[in-house]
């Protein structure tokens, strides 16, 4: 996770009506119990990896983040920009793919 602030804006027009940008400040990663030598394993290697080894992976990244204080806010993070990668907020790839697929 990224050391500084986040900021995600857009900026659009819908006809001669300018809609205001929007801010998303991610004060939250700083206290993330991912940051520093851990976070390795919240995301794939990039060699490819075995079946076993990705459960054994996820699940010692889900323990780090059931004790995070901020699980609920990364997890919230997540499925609001909608991130396909990694473990965040305790939950895989393929677990926040069944929320994105219920939210639509």
């Amino acid at each position: 996770m990224p050391d500084a602030t986040v900021r995600i804006s857009s900026d659009f027009d819908e006809g001669d009506a300018s809609v205001a940008t929007k801010q998303l400040e991610v004060k939250w990663q700083h206290r993330a119990a991912c940051r520093g030598p851990n976070q390795i394993i919240f995301f794939p290697p990039p060699r490819l990896e075995r079946r076993s080894e990705k459960r054994q992976r996820e699940a010692r990244a889900k323990e780090i983040c059931n004790e995070c204080p901020v699980q609920s806010a990364c997890l919230d993070y997540a499925i609001q920009i909608r991130e396909q990668h990694g473990i965040w907020g305790g939950s895989t790839e393929n677990e926040r793919r069944e929320v994105f697929a219920s939210n639509n």
